[in-house]
C-alpha cells in the first residue's frame, strides 16, 4: 500500500459495541477540578527549551507502521526513531505498548478500560466515535482545552481554526478531550482507474458519463484487447464484503450519479442530516448495479472480497476498472505491471448519472486520528513538544535543515552517485517506517497542491516538493490533479459524533438489514423494489429516531 496510505485503513470503520467501564470513575462534568489548576502551572523546561534535560520517560502507544522487520539492525527497543527522539527531544518511551494491528489495538484498549487498568501517558484513537466516548467515560483522560491553547504550534492551531468541526467528535460538554492528528486532505477522494492498455486499443475515450462507462465496460468485456474470453472477464472490481463507501473498489461514485452517497449522512435541501443509503437515489444505483451483475460487468465473488482483495482482482488482469484514489500508482498498481506486460492504467474523473449529478465521498476536516492524555501524565506537554517539532521540521523541512532529504541517512534518503536522493529504488535496504508515535507529520493541503503543481509541469522547489516529485509516480501527480478538477462533487459526511442512544441499541441491526438487502438486490435475489420494503423497515426499526438524534446533535455542535 502507498507511503501514505497506513495502517490507519484498517482502523476507520466504526464498530458499534458498547463496553460497560468497571473503573467506577466518570467522565468530567465540566467542573474546575485540581487538575485544572495542575494544568495551568505544568512544567514548560523542557518545553521552552526545546529538550527535557535531564530525559523524561513517558508510556505511549505506538501504533503506526511498527515494522514487521527493522532495518539496518534496528530492534523494538533501539531505533533510529527512538534515538533522534532522545537526542532531539530528551524523551524516551517506557512500557509502551506496540499493538500488533488495529484490531487487536482495539480489543485490548476496549478490555483495559472494561478491567480499569491503568492506560499509557498518551493513547492514540482510532476514529471511533464509541471508542473516543468508552475512553471519556473512564475518567482516565484530561480536557486538553488549555494545554492545546498553551502549547499547540500555528499550523496545528490554524487548521483547527479553518475546520472548527474537527472538534465535534471529541467534544463532551463543552470541553475537548482528544488532540487531533492531521492527515492529508482529499488523499482518499475517489476517482476511476482504466486499463488504459485497452482503452488505446479499442480506441476507446473518456467515460464521462454511467452510460458511457457501460460502453467501456462492455468492449473490455466482449471485446477484450488480450484476448480474453469474456467469461474471464468482470470489468468492475468492487469490494461489497462490509463496506460499499470504502477506500478501494467502493462505489460512492455510484451512488453519487443518482444524488446520493450511502453510508453516510449527507445534508438535504433544507439542510438537515439524512442517510445516504435510504435515499431514492440509492435504489436507481442498486438497480443499476443488479444490471451490471446480470451482464457479468461484476465478479460474483465480489461479497467476500474486502478492498485487498479487490485490488488483488485488478492486478491479474482480469478487471479494467478500479475505484480508488490517487495512491493506486504506488499500490496496488505495481503488480498489475508485473503480473501483464503491456499494461498501463490511467486515472479518469468519475462519470455523471443520467441527471447529470456526480458525488464521491470526501475525506473530512484533515484528520486520521487522535491523542488523549492521562490525567496521571506527569508531563501532558510532552507530546505537545513531539507533535509541535514534526510539524515544523519534518511536515514541509526548510531548504539546508537536517530533514530537506528525508528523516534518517541511509534509511529513507542517501547520498547515492554524490547526489542526496530519496528514490528507493536506488537505496540499499530503503526504509521509512519509522516508529513515529503521532504517525508522520502532514500538512493538511500540502500535498494534492504539490502533486497539482507537478502534474502542471512546474519544477520541484521546496525540499518537500523535490521528495514528491522524486517518490511519487508521474501517474500520480495526474491522478491528483483529476481529483483536485472534480473538488465540487465531494460530499461531507456531516455526522461525525458519537453514537446516539438510539444507534447503540439499533444500529448494528441497522446495518446489518442495509447490507443483506442491497446484497441480495444486487446479486438479483430480491427485486430492486424490495428497497421500499427495506427503507421501511429502516424507518420503523429506529432509522426515524437516529435521524432525529443525529439533527439533534448536528444543530447542537453547529450553532455560531
Amino acid at each position: 500500500m502507498g507511503t501514505f496510505k497506513k495502517s490507519w485503513l484498517l482502523l476507520a470503520a466504526t464498530s458499534l459495541i458498547v463496553i460497560t467501564a468497571c473503573t467506577g470513575k466518570s467522565a468530567d462534568t465540566g467542573q474546575t477540578d485540581s487538575k485544572d489548576t495542575k494544568d495551568a502551572a505544568v512544567s514548560d523546561a523542557g518545553f521552552t527549551k526545546g529538550k527535557y534535560d535531564p530525559p523524561i520517560e513517558i508510556s505511549t502507544v505506538v501504533m503506526f507502521t511498527a515494522p514487521k522487520k527493522y532495518a539496518k539492525g534496528d530492534t523494538k527497543e533501539n531505533n533510529v526513531h527512538d534515538r533522534w527522539m532522545l537526542e532531539q527531544l530528551g524523551i524516551k518511551h517506557k512500557d509502551t505498548w506496540y499493538p500488533a494491528g488495529g484490531d487487536q489495538y482495539k480489543q485490548k484498549l476496549q478490555l483495559a478500560i472494561a478491567s480499569g487498568e491503568k492506560l499509557p501517558d498518551f493513547v492514540y484513537v482510532p476514529t471511533d466515535p464509541v471508542l473516543t466516548n468508552q475512553l471519556i467515560d473512564s475518567g482516565q483522560f484530561m480536557a486538553i482545552d488549555t494545554v492545546f491553547d498553551k502549547y499547540a504550534n500555528q499550523i496545528w492551531k490554524d487548521h483547527t481554526t479553518q475546520h472548527p468541526e474537527l472538534w465535534y467528535p471529541f467534544t463532551r460538554n463543552g470541553k475537548k478531550y482528544n488532540l487531533p492528528i492531521l492527515e492529508y486532505t482529499d488523499n482518499d477522494d475517489t476517482l476511476l482507474w482504466l486499463r488504459e492498455d485497452w482503452m488505446e486499443k479499442l480506441n476507446l475515450t473518456a467515460p464521462k458519463t454511467i452510460a458511457e462507462l457501460e460502453n467501456v465496460m462492455d468492449k473490455f468485456k466482449n471485446q477484450n484487447p488480450d484476448g480474453l474470453s469474456p467469461k474471464d472477464v468482470y470489468p468492475l472490481a468492487i469490494s461489497l464484503k462490509s463496506n460499499t463507501n470504502t477506500w478501494l473498489g467502493g462505489l460512492d461514485w455510484l451512488f453519487g450519479a443518482y444524488g446520493t452517497i450511502e453510508e453516510q449522512w449527507n445534508k438535504d435541501a433544507k439542510g438537515n442530516l439524512e442517510y445516504g443509503s435510504i435515499h431514492p437515489g440509492s435504489k436507481q444505483a442498486l438497480a443499476k448495479l443488479q444490471e451490471w451483475m446480470n451482464k457479468g460487468y461484476i465478479h460474483p465473488d465480489s461479497a467476500l472480497w474486502d478492498e485487498n482483495k479487490t485490488g488483488e482482482f485488478w492486478t491479474k488482469g482480469n478487471a479494467g476498472v478500479l475505484p480508488g484514489a490517487n495512491w493506486i500508482p504506488d499500490w496496488p498498481g505495481p503488480d498489475l505491471l508485473k503480473n501483464i506486460k503491456g499494461s498501463k492504467f490511467k486515472a479518469y474523473p468519475v462519470p455523471t448519472g443520467p441527471d447529470g449529478l456526480a458525488g464521491t465521498k470526501w475525506q473530512n476536516a484533515g484528520v486520521n486520528s487522535s491523542f488523549m492524555i492521562n490525567k496521571d501524565a506527569k508531563h501532558p506537554e510532552a507530546i505537545f513538544l513531539y507533535y509541535n517539532y514534526m510539524l515544523d521540521n519534518l511536515a514541509n523541512p526548510p531548504a539546508g535543515s537536517k530533514f530537506e532529504n528525508g528523516f534518517a541517512q541511509g534509511y529513507d534518503w542517501d547520498i547515492v552517485d554524490g547526489k542526496p536522493t530519496s528514490d528507493k529504488d536506488k537505496i540499499k535496504d530503503f526504509s521509512n517506517d519509522f516508529t513515529f508515535i503521532t504517525g508522520p507529520a502532514r500538512i493538511p493541503d500540502l500535498y494534492m497542491k504539490t502533486l497539482v503543481k507537478l502534474a502542471d509541469g512546474k519544477k520541484p522547489e521546496t525540499p518537500y516538493e523535490k521528495q514528491l516529485a522524486e517518490f511519487r509516480k508521474p501517474e500520480n501527480w495526474y491522478a491528483a490533479k483529476v481529483v483536485m478538477s472534480q473538488m465540487d462533487i465531494r460530499k461531507q459526511n456531516y455526522f461525525t459524533g458519537a453514537a446516539t442512544p438510539t444507534m447503540i441499541s439499533k444500529w448494528n441491526l441497522l446495518r446489518q438489514s442495509e447490507m443483506e438487502t442491497f446484497n441480495k438486490i444486487i446479486y438479483g435475489k430480491l427485486p430492486v423494489n424490495a428497497f421500499d420494503e427495506f427503507v421501511a423497515s429502516w424507518k420503523a426499526n429506529g432509522g426515524d429516531q437516529v435521524t432525529k438524534e443525529v439533527n439533534e446533535w448536528f444543530k447542537s455542535v453547529s450553532v455560531k
